[in-house]
């Protein structure tokens, strides 16, 4: 897995980051930037922080600025640039249907291409490193593109066109914009499934969704699975198989629904007990994601063995392949090798973490002539102490495991740090 680099800086270590790119929109005649808060409130929730990306110009060739980056989600915004995924620009309508489109759909027509360079950016980041990515709406067909998909640019005229006759799925409703609900059938053995299991006939499978949308995924691409399709065949939820563990950190789905918002009018209720599943697995993904992070940059900013540490780490080999040969030949030590074992003889003294193994192989070695019995006293403490953690530690739960794991890297790197310093300080 190829891993982000990582800010030095100790809080960014603390809690994931999830990027969401704004949405611009004009407010008293200026342009103002804005994320749903039903969104934010979920990531937050969730255990995560939402880090957002304004929506201006330039900003495309300053992601950098936003490392470390442990998850993105892409959600509302205005149609993409159809450059970007039909070589045709008008596709399959004509100019006088496309003027038409952008009076019915005038919020969502207007291309906002500085929006959609930003997005694609890290769509791609996100594949390239496999970053957690969760794509609502919008955020769904700039994955598909990002992967070499097409979109329909307008469903109903699209889709009429290519079965002859009228849609069965009205996907966006002015006149009762929060309300307006259309069925869709869920993949069985996806995601999408497992999360709204008990919401689920058998016979069926459907579940109602809401719908803001005027385009939608064409021609899905070749990585993805459908996880759900509307009665007149367009995906409504897909994923990618391969890179979908959350407890591994593994996420990459779009969603054309606004699970967030399915809510029952006048109250916060969820209309499924499932809808908020996909932000709940998706920042568990962002928070393993960033462990895996942190442990990577602990192993590359490990200490390097300076020519002082390899020094002594010589002469503890010297020490222990003397002890070695007395132990053999069974001699007395000579007056003047006595000083060679003190560096092996401190060693054991001052080591109170090795293994059985490494026990065994030091009494092979002769290496225990000295202190013996202390020393065996004090591995025999240790043996009493790991079997007592071990058994604390397996009533624990794989996020308290995990959390302890990640305390301990960071000490670990702490000490080593520490032990860096001293050891190039010593004249």
């Amino acid at each position: 897995m190829a891993i982000a680099p990582s800010s030095d800086s100790a809080l960014s270590k603390l809690l994931p980051r999830v990027l969401i790119v704004s949405r611009r929109c004009v407010r008293k005649n200026k342009f103002v930037d804005f994320v749903g808060e039903y969104h934010l409130d979920l990531i937050v929730g969730y255990g995560a922080v939402p880090v957002i990306v304004p929506r201006v110009a330039g900003v495309h060739s300053l992601l950098e600025s936003f490392e470390p980056i442990h998850g993105v989600l892409l959600c509302e915004g205005e149609d993409i640039d159809p450059s970007y995924y039909a070589a045709d620009a008008l596709g399959d309508l004509s100019a006088e249907e496309l003027d038409e489109i952008s009076r019915l759909h005038a919020s969502d027509a207007a291309v906002d291409r500085e929006k959609d360079s930003i997005e694609l950016r890290l769509a791609k980041l996100c594949l390239e490193r496999n970053i957690p990515f969760l794509g609502i709406c919008r955020g769904s067909q700039v994955l598909n593109v990002a992967c070499g998909g097409t979109l329909y640019q307008d469903v109903e005229k699209e889709l009429r066109k290519k079965s002859g006759i009228g849609t069965a799925v009205e996907h966006i409703d002015y006149g009762d914009y929060d309300g307006h609900r259309h069925t869709v059938r869920v993949t069985e053995g996806t995601p999408l499934h497992e999360w709204f299991a008990e919401s689920l006939k058998p016979e069926e499978m459907t579940i109602a969704v809401n719908s803001y949308h005027h385009q939608g995924v064409k021609r899905l691409a070749e990585r993805f699975v459908p996880m759900a399709s509307a009665i007149d065949g367009l995906v409504e939820g897909f994923y990618d198989p391969d890179a979908y563990n959350p407890d591994d950190g593994k996420f990459i789905m779009g969603l054309q629904f606004h699970p967030e918002r399915m809510r029952r009018p006048g109250s916060e209720e969820f209309d499924y007990p499932g809808c908020p599943k996909a932000y709940q697995e998706f920042v568990k993904a962002v928070i393993t994601y960033q462990k895996k992070v942190n442990i990577f940059a602990n192993l590359c900013h490990a200490p390097k063995a300076n020519q002082e540490l390899e020094n002594k780490r010589k002469i503890i080999v010297r020490s222990f392949s003397l002890a070695k040969n007395l132990y053999d030949a069974r001699l007395d030590m000579p007056p003047s090798k006595e000083q060679d074992l003190e560096a092996g003889a401190e060693f054991l003294e001052s080591n109170m973490a090795l293994s059985l193994q490494q026990e065994e192989r030091l009494k092979q070695m002769g290496a225990t002539v000295r202190n013996s019995s202390s020393y065996m006293q004090k591995m025999k403490m240790n043996a009493e102490k790991a079997a007592m953690a071990r058994k604390v530690m397996q009533k624990m739960s794989i996020e308290q495991l995990s959390e302890l794991l990640s305390f301990y890297d960071m000490m670990g790197q702490i000490c080593s740090d520490l032990l860096e310093k001293k050891l190039n300080s010593t004249p």
